[in-house]
């Protein structure tokens, strides 16, 4: 087991006792502050550009200044650094609104291993509930004051929906929108195969997290000999499917086999579509 790390702008590696943020940062008062969490895998964050733009994106969308990307991307280093290449790591760079009474954002990044809990999903699949998340599929890009698509601090629905999820015996959500249209979870984007086709949720249409993974899984879908669509779906065209995926930064491409307590076909293509992502399997 390796050591988990954490470093803070300016200052540096730190040990893992020493103080990081004060007690009135807006990012633990109010959830007031963004996050990217890449794999790391030979030492090196995947997609680390793809996470950094949405971090800058998600900036923007909630006026939150952030150091320029050098010094973000030398936080990461340091803190990566002489990480064992053959262990998977969770590199998780954090950035808050800092102090209530104003000042510099508060930013700072931790690496761990990937948990064992993860990679066997991998392996062994997982078992899906819908939860319904109130209101409909294309509400939230109407509201010009809400940010919608960004990775927030602010975990509290994500947190009460995988609680949920352990209580009903499930293993992660799905929400549906009011109006019956699957979105995404918690954690996850979802995605699924229509014929020859992989498909995921509109992010732009619905608000969603725009995923990092997803996003560089259906560019390279025809090397598996797919195509790509966004498409809206509903929890039965889930089922029909010729088989569905929760696709996300750490856990990678994970096959879900129920929905709602209904056995779903396993897909052949699992193999090769997790193996086109490159994430280890178990």
């Amino acid at each position: 087991m390796v050591a988990s790390r954490i470093g803070v702008l300016g200052r540096g590696l730190l040990p893992a006792g020493e103080p990081v943020l004060r007690a009135d940062d807006l990012g633990v008062l109010r959830g007031d502050g963004l996050f990217e969490t890449m794999h790391l895998r030979g030492g090196r964050p995947w997609l680390r550009r793809e996470h950094l733009a949405r971090l800058r994106a998600g900036a923007a969308a909630v006026e939150l200044t952030l150091p320029a990307d050098a010094a973000l991307v030398e936080l990461l280093d340091i803190v990566a650094a002489g990480w064992p290449a053959e262990v998977e790591g969770a590199l998780r760079l954090v950035c808050t609104r800092g102090p209530e009474a104003g000042g510099p954002p508060t930013v700072y990044a931790t690496l761990s291993e990937v948990t064992p809990a993860a990679r066997q999903a991998r392996h062994d699949g997982v078992r899906v509930a819908t939860l319904s998340l109130g209101v409909p599929a294309e509400a939230r890009p109407e509201l010009d004051w809400l940010p919608a698509g960004i990775k927030s601090t602010s975990y509290g629905a994500s947190t009460a929906a995988r609680r949920w999820a352990a209580r009903a015996g499930v293993d992660d959500v799905l929400w549906v929108s009011s109006d019956g249209y699957a979105l995404e979870g918690p954690t996850a984007n979802v995605v699924w195969l229509a014929g020859d086709t992989l498909c995921t949720v509109p992010a732009r249409r619905t608000g969603i997290l725009p995923g990092t993974t997803v996003a560089w899984l259906l560019d390279h879908a025809a090397e598996v000999g797919c195509r790509a669509a966004e498409r809206m779906v509903t929890p039965a065209g889930l089922r029909a499917a010729d088989g569905v995926w929760l696709s996300s930064s750490i856990r990678g491409l994970v096959e879900v086999l129920a929905l709602d307590g209904e056995r779903l076909s396993r897909s052949p293509r699992t193999r090769a579509l997790q193996e086109l992502v490159g994430f280890p399997l178990p």
